[in-house]
Parts: structure tokens; C-alpha cells; sequence
């Protein structure tokens, strides 16, 4: 007797949906706060452009991602008939954001500002500017999802995997955790409930009432209830009103003519946007491993072309910052997230964006009452660059964790000399910081290369343990080579001074010394493979 199988209908949104937007919405709302207060204090531009261009703009790319990857996670359900695929998290990518600012539209502000224009006319070129930077992101990003799959194939999923999870145990995870020691009484309690919920796998009811609410909506609300009993958050009028003023439809407008305008940015500053697109491209290729990983494997070219439009319709309707695959699906998955956490994040965060409530929003939650949920995530995605790995590639998960952590150290090291009154055009960083470091046995110098390509030097250090461990010395030269040729042209390791940072040097020879070092790492390791094949 023969039996018909039934056929699986994924479902467009379930509970735990509601976990996973919380979770990414956050993650999403942080960087619009970010834009915010960098867009008015350090680039000075009128709320005109900021509500009235760039958040519409953020509005569209965040849309057209997210139902996408909610799209993408249906059919791909229907596809392999399961019910337990998560989409992949999609938002604004933070390090294009600070790079595109600060090496982009406020060298451009002041350029124009230097050459006698007002304030104004500097905001709006350094945003046309900002636009051109972002456009050139997502082209590249485009073209580049086509050799995706060949990358994919060639690189071992530790180097992939170790690569996240560095940057998620530092620049993800330790800040939050730092912050949930600094506001302990509003914290503390967020954070046991979201271990509580994933790892313990508590169910939280209301009284009398058979209904569980998701841990991370419970999370929020205790939060949010102790940060105003506490004193974290308070009724300020005049921030309120601040906070209200901007609230208003804007409908995205084309910025197709302004992009056109300022086109001769993309020849000045390739020198950054290469790298950025560079960069969002293999973040977005390790975070589609991430995901395989954890049991949900997606097609790499048409995912990463997708985010390469969110960054392009970002920028063709007045955003400056690039889109990209998260850092997280682990987590969204571990949570119970499946396809429409994704497309209601983008409607939430869309809305936020077009009707001005951004601010409104931040004003009654605080950042704090949420974050022990992208914590989490960050917990995960360490936990699954050892677990997703076989076992004897442990060592090269290790390494692979080692520039993360060098780069955020950097990070802690610059922000603590420009707490202590340096980085002004009156006293600038400098060279002369090295010695000074080096008398406490502190070698920042190390630190600074390893924060330039972090990404890459991650990927590539993982690969050559991987091969070391697995005997096959010759690709390990072959990484080798790849990092000599990356250092040489600047694109690994080799930085410059600012006024107040440390930044990529691109160049011929700029990273002589790295480049040199790893030709000789590489004939080391060729003479280990020659010397293997004479015993055989």
C-alpha cells in the first residue's frame, strides 16, 4: 500500500518571529542612532537631508532586503520541504557607515568648507559625495557575487567561521557586555531572561493566562520598566519635543542627478571604496557559511547580488550607507526566528524611517533594555565557529579569533587617547604614541595592522592552519602569497596617521614589511611540502 507524502507549507510568520525582529530591529535601530548622531554632530547636516533624504533612503534598502531574504527563506522552504528555515538577518552595514563618514563626507566637508563655501553647500556636496561612495559599494558587491560559490569553495569553513566570531565576541558582544556591568539594576534582569528563555528554554505566561510571550519581547518590556524606575531613562520636555519635531511623512525622492553631479568622487576615493566593497562582500560570503552551518543553506550568488541592490537602491534614493548580510543567523535560528521576523523588521524599520519616529522611539527605549539579545546572538555565533568545525581545526578557530581582538583593541586604545584630550588638530596622534605604548610592554603598533583588514587577515591566518593541520603545506603557501600581494598593495595591514585615528594605506609597496614576511612564511612552507613528498 503506497502512501503519499504530505506536502510542507512553510508559514509566513510564527511566534518566535517576534523574538527574531526584536533582535534584528535593534540591531537595525542602533545603527539609524548612529547615523543620527554622526550625521548631525560630526557632518553638520541639516535635518532637510537627514529626515528628508537619507532615512527615506534607509527606509527603501532596508525594505527591499529584508522582504527579500523573507522571500528568499519561503522558497527555499518550499524547495527542500521543511518548516524550520530562518531567513537571513539584512541591515546597514556599521563599518562602511563609520568609514564613508569619516573618510569620505567630512574630508569632502571640509574641503568644501576650506574653499570659502557655506555650510549649507558643504552638507550638500559631503552628501552627494557620500552617495557616489555608497553606489560604488553596491556595484562591487554586485560583481562580485558572481565568483561567490569559487570563494566559497576555496576557503575552510573555520577561516570563515573563526572570522565572525571574532569580530562578534569583541566589537558585537563586549560592549554590551561592558554596558550591562556599567547599568547593572536595568541589565542584569534582560540578560537572565534571554538566558533563561534560549538556554533553559523557560516559557514566560501571563498570569492566568495559558499564552507564552517571547523571551525577548519580555526582556524589553522588564527592561524598559526598570530603566525608567531607575533613573536611566527620564522625562526630559525639551528632548521630547526635539525628539517630535522631525515626525512627518517623507516620501523617498530619486537622487539619480545628485549622484551625477559628484560622480568624480568614485576616482577620488576608490581608494576606500574598494576596500569597503571588498569587505562587504566576503562578510556577506562568511555570514551565508555562518548560516549553512547552522543548517540552512542558501543559493551565494543571488543572495549576494541582492545585497549589493539594497546598497545601490540605498543610494539612488539618498542613503550613504551600505546594506549588508548580518553577522547573527545562528542566533536568529537558536531563537526560533523563521521567514517573517525579516519582512516585519523591514515594514517596522521602514516606517520608523519615513514618518520621522526614529528619535521618538530611542526616547521611551532605551538601547540598554534590549541589548542582552544581540549579546546573545554574539555568545552564538562564537559557540558555533567551534561546534560547526571539526574538532582538529580548533587551533585555526583560535588564530582566527586573534585579529578581532587586535582590532578592537586598537579601537579601545584611540578612543582612550581621545578621552584624555588627543586627536585635535592642536595635538594629533602621531608616531611618537609607539614608544610610549612599548614602555608598558604594549605593542599598539601590532594592533593598528592587524585592525586594517581585520577580515582578511583572519580569513587568511585560519586557512593556514587549516591546511598546516590538515599537511597540505602547499595551499598554505598559496594563503601566504595571497596575504604578500594584499600587504603590498595596502589593502592588509598597512596604515597611516589622522588627526585622530590610525586608517587603511593603500599604495604600491605600502605594506612592504607584512608583504615580504609572508613571502618568506610561503617558501617555509613550500619547503615543507617539498620535503613531504620526499618521504612518500
Amino acid at each position: 500500500m503506497s502512501t503519499v507524502k504530505e506536502l510542507v507549507i512553510p508559514r509566513w510568520f510564527v511566534r518566535k518571529d517576534i523574538d527574531g525582529f526584536f533582535a534584528l530591529a535593534l540591531d537595525n535601530l542602533i545603527q539609524i542612532l548612529v547615523i543620527l548622531s554622526l550625521c548631525f554632530g560630526v557632518l553638520q547636516f541639516p535635518s532637510s537631508i537627514v529626515y528628508g533624504r537619507i532615512l527615506p533612503g534607509v527606509a527603501i534598502s532596508l525594505i527591499v532586503g529584508n522582504f527579500y531574504y523573507s522571500w528568499l527563506a519561503y522558497e527555499q522552504s518550499k524547495k527542500e520541504q521543511r518548516d524550520d528555515l530562518t531567513a537571513l538577518p539584512y541591515g546597514i552595514n556599521t563599518v562602511s557607515l563609520f568609514a564613508y563618514v569619516f573618510l569620505v563626507m567630512l574630508p569632502v566637508r571640509l574641503d568644501v568648507l576650506a574653499s570659502g563655501a557655506t555650510s549649507e553647500m558643504a552638507a550638500e556636496i559631503a552628501w552627494q559625495a557620500g552617495l557616489v561612495a555608497c553606489l560604488g559599494s553596491g556595484l562591487i558587491e554586485l560583481g562580485g557575487a558572481t565568483i561567490a560559490n569559487k570563494l566559497r569553495q576555496f576557503t575552510p569553513r573555520a577561516a570563515l567561521l573563526s572570522t565572525l566570531a571574532g569580530i562578534a565576541l569583541t566589537f558585537i558582544s563586549m560592549g554590551f557586555f561592558l554596558r550591562t556591568y556599567a547599568h547593572p539594576l536595568v541589565a542584569f534582569v534582560p540578560f537572565g531572561v534571554i538566558l533563561l528563555s534560549y538556554y533553559g528554554q523557560v516559557k514566560f505566561t501571563i498570569p492566568g493566562f495559558s499564552i507564552n510571550i517571547p523571551g525577548g519581547l519580555v526582556a524589553v518590556i522588564l527592561g524598559t520598566i526598570l530603566a525608567w524606575m531607575t533613573g536611566l531613562a527620564s522625562w526630559d520636555g525639551s528632548q521630547f519635543a526635539a525628539v517630535s519635531e522631525p515626525i512627518g511623512i517623507q516620501i523617498p525622492r530619486l537622487a539619480i542627478a545628485e549622484i551625477w553631479q559628484e560622480r568624480t568622487i568614485l576616482l577620488s576615493y576608490f581608494s576606500i571604496i574598494l576596500p569597503m566593497g571588498l569587505f562587504n562582500l566576503i562578510g556577506s560570503l562568511q555570514n551565508l557559511e555562518s548560516a549553512e552551518a547552522a543548517g540552512d543553506r542558501y543559493p551565494a550568488s543571488p543572495s549576494l547580488a541582492v545585497n549589493g541592490i539594497g546598497t545601490i537602491f540605498a543610494a539612488c534614493f539618498g542613503s550613504c550607507f551600505p546594506t549588508t548580510i548580518y553577522i547573527g543567523h545562528p542566533g536568529w535560528k537558536a531563537m526560533g526566528a523563521r521567514i517573517g521576523y525579516s519582512a516585519l523588521n523591514g515594514i517596522v524599520m521602514g516606517l520608523l524611517c519615513l514618518s520621522g519616529t526614529v528619535g521618538l522611539v530611542s526616547f521611551f527605549i532605551p538601547i540598554d533594555t534590549g541589548m542582552a539579545i544581540v549579546l546573545w546572538i554574539g555568545i552564538v555565533i562564537v559557540t558555533q565557529s567551534f561546534t560547526a568545525t571539526p574538532q582538529n581545526h580548533a587551533p585555526a578557530v583560535v588564530i582566527g579569533l586573534f585579529p578581532g581582538i587586535a582590532g578592537w583593541g586598537a579601537l579601545i586604545a584611540k578612543n582612550a587617547l581621545r578621552s584624555a584630550g588627543l586627536g585635535t588638530p592642536s595635538n594629533p596622534f602621531s608616531p611618537d604614541l609607539i614608544p610610549i605604548f612599548e614602555q608598558s610592554d604594549t605593542y599598539i603598533s601590532g594592533a593598528f595592522a592587524l585592525e586594517q583588514g581585520l577580515v582578511f587577515s583572519a580569513t587568511i591566518l585560519a586557512a593556514i592552519t587549516v591546511y598546516i593541520i590538515e599537511k597540505e603545506f602547499g595551499k598554505a603557501a598559496l594563503w601566504s602569497i595571497i596575504a604578500a600581494i594584499l600587504s603590498w598593495f595596502g589593502l592588509l595591514h598597512s596604515y597611516q596617521w589622522t588627526i585622530a585615528d590610525t586608517v587603511i594605506h593603500l599604495g604600491w609597496g605600502a605594506g612592504a614589511p607584512w608583504a615580504v614576511s609572508y613571502v618568506l612564511l610561503a617558501i617555509l612552507f613550500l619547503y615543507a611540502q617539498w620535503r613531504q613528498t620526499q618521504h612518500l
